[in-house]
């Protein structure tokens, strides 16, 4: 990674320049991130390297507070702070500063996310919410991933290999300077993954494969500008079992299909800084995304653009503001399962924010207060304030604390949406005519919204030893409901009961917990990992509600969650890396807890060459980490032990 114009190379650093790393995701300015005021993680791309994961859904687990559970091959449930499902819908998700939400349901299509985990430079993981700065949808994290500047990948790298689950895999590297101060990097990559199996030990008819190329060019004229252009092509295709479900016999049909998807995206950014306390920085985006399966098809095209300057105001104050703009055009191609109407629409974004950051005492204490403002095509005007206060009563101490609002802006499917969740057949009851059961949105649907309450503590008691406490309490309102309404017969296309559920926001509710997370160097060649989160959901109904589904959220989270990783050097340039991790059952879902133990042996036999093989889920054959989802259908499935190799050659 960069600091300050100079290459830092993760491998050589100690705790204490570690906790000390450079962070931009709390305050859209670079900061160190013990004294960023905040629940906030590093995962390095030397975690990555040493903890033997092979996707970016892999390497979250490594973050405290941040629940994530494989629903299948390709397909996961990641969320902070609980309300986790394969649709979660209360996290932020940016890569290199572009958004990867989709306004089609608020969540991220997890199977596309992907780069060569070689150029991370590093992903911060903020836990609790980054509204004031990051906009609607930062409501209970803020997930920021971050490739490397193309000076710090020159030359070429080759890696590849396979196993049990990952099938194979093949990535290419090449980069090149153009000028003095001019860098290029061109990157390809594919992979094909296994099925994962159902509870029988059957296949689970869910590999997947995909494609992906792109680019970065850095250019740096002089120490106050900088440039950068980068983009991204890629295809692929899931293979998928779906419950169908039809007015007509079979009525509910269990069909084996496919997932195409595709896309590109090309973003520009234009640093300029006058001084080390003053920066103009804008930024502008084009993402392209194409999806389809036999219930729903998504085109969509998004444009984005974002300006922010930062500035000192007298001898104690610096100030940061922005505005955006974001139009996201999308096509639908329905069902008889999933329809939306209009089938196409524009949706806007319009944004300012400012945020002042107030040194009462130099060095010791520090307020920031701060607020985003934002017009969206569903609700309207909406406010997301924040205050946080940061005390260091000593170098090795720092205190913070924040109060915040947030929201999640509707999605289309709550907004305009129909989905057919199953069809009963005819019977004597119903006189000889099928039961639709369907969820629908509702155009008259608003935001949901928290105030989040948080504490932090962070200490390096000694050189070796860091230890990061957060403490938070959320309150949430007008949250999703399902709302039953009074059964109607339809004649199109054959005569059958409909019974709706519609999009109501008649449900409230509270969380609270705990995060810590803790680093200990045993000696130059052993460093500790550990992390541990606590969190308790209560979700209640308003009077008049006659949701029967929604509560059951606050049971669908894990209570606890324990890890604890080791990361060995060995003599001979070997490397022996482990971890241990501890997830609690999902009472919502009738998932039992389990503990999984993870290992990898590195060998490093030439400064540019690098051997491992890495063993995952180690102590039982399968388990379950999340369900299929109800509404749309699909299959259980279970995670398997598994089994892969690599070789990775730079020169």
């Amino acid at each position: 990674m960069v600091d300050g114009g100079r290459t830092v190379d993760l491998t050589e650093l100690s705790l204490e320049e570690l906790v000390n790393l450079p962070v931009t995701s709390v305050s859209r300015k670079s900061e160190r991130a013990f004294e960023a005021p905040a629940a906030i993680h590093v995962i390095t791309s030397e975690d990555i390297r040493r903890s033997g994961v092979t996707s970016i859904p892999e390497a979250l687990r490594l973050a405290p507070g941040v629940q994530v559970g494989r629903v299948g091959a390709g397909n996961w449930a990641i969320s902070a702070r609980g309300f986790n499902d394969q649709f979660a819908n209360k996290l932020l998700v940016l890569m290199d500063g572009r958004s990867v939400y989709t306004p089609l349901y608020s969540g991220v299509y997890w199977d596309v996310q992907d780069t060569m985990l070689e150029d991370i430079d590093r992903i911060e993981v903020i836990r609790g919410p980054g509204a004031t700065l990051w906009g609607a949808n930062a409501v209970n994290g803020v997930i920021n991933i971050q490739t490397k500047h193309s000076r710090d990948t020159q030359g070429a790298l080759v890696s590849g290999g396979g196993g049990s689950e990952l099938n194979g895999f093949a990535n290419f590297r090449h980069g090149g300077q153009l000028s003095e101060n001019a860098y290029y990097r061109v990157y390809s990559k594919y992979a094909l993954w296994d099925e994962s199996v159902l509870s029988g030990g059957a296949g689970g008819q869910d590999a997947w494969n995909s494609t992906r190329g792109g680019f970065r060019v850095d250019w740096d004229p002089s120490d106050q500008s900088a440039f950068t252009l980068q983009g991204d092509v890629y295809s692929g295709s899931a293979d998928q079992v779906f419950t169908l479900s039809h007015l007509t016999p079979p009525y509910d049909e269990t069909q084996r299909g496919v997932t195409d998807f595709s896309g590109a995206n090309l973003l520009g950014r234009w640093t300029r800084s006058f001084s080390p306390e003053s920066e103009l920085r804008v930024q502008t985006y084009y993402d392209r995304t194409d999806r389809g399966d036999q219930m729903l098809s998504e085109e969509r095209n998004t444009f984005d653009f974002d300006a922010q300057h930062r500035f000192e105001a007298g001898a104690r104050q610096q100030i940061i503001w922005g505005v955006g703009y974001r139009a996201s055009v999308d096509e639908i191609g329905n069902s008889d399962q999933i329809m939306l109407d209009p089938g196409d629409r524009t949706i806007q974004l319009g944004s300012f924010f400012v945020q002042d950051e107030i040194s009462l005492v130099p060095d010791r204490l520090r307020l920031t207060l701060g607020s985003k403002f934002e017009h969206n095509s569903f609700t309207g005007f909406e406010v997301q304030p924040s205050g946080r206060l940061l005390w260091n009563p000593h170098p090795r101490h720092a205190f913070w604390s924040s109060i915040s609002r947030a929201v999640r802006t509707p999605s289309r499917i709550e907004a305009d949406g129909m989905l057919r969740i199953r069809v009963d057949p005819p019977s004597a009851a119903t006189g000889g005519l099928p039961v639709a059961y369907e969820a629908h949105g509702h155009s008259g649907y608003d935001s949901e919204t928290l105030v989040a309450y948080e504490l932090g503590y962070r200490v390096q008691p000694i050189n070796r030893v860091s230890l990061d406490l957060a403490l938070f309490y959320n309150e949430y309102e007008d949250l999703r409901s399902l709302e039953q309404q009074p059964t109607r017969l339809e004649t199109d296309p054959t005569p059958h009961f409909v019974v709706p559920l519609q999009a109501g926001n008649r449900m409230y509710g509270e969380s609270y917990g705990v995060e810590l997370a803790a680093n200990y160097h045993v000696s130059a060649p052993w460093r500790l990992q550990a992390s541990y989160s606590f969190i308790q959901m209560q979700l209640h109904l308003k009077p008049g509600s006659t949701d029967p589904l929604s509560t059951a959220a606050e049971r669908q989270t894990p209570h606890h969650q324990f890890g604890l990783r080791s990361f060995l050097d060995l003599p001979r340039d070997l490397e022996l890396d482990a971890g241990i991790r501890y997830v609690d059952n999902l009472p919502g879902h009738g998932i039992p807890s389990y503990v999984v133990l993870d290992a990898r042996i590195g060998w490093r036999p030439a400064p540019n060459w690098e051997l491992s093989l890495v063993g995952r889920n180690w102590l039982e054959n399968q388990h379950p980490e999340f369900p299929g989802s109800e509404l749309v259908r699909t299959r259980n499935t279970e995670v398997q032990h598994s089994i892969h190799g690599s070789v990775t050659w730079m020169f």
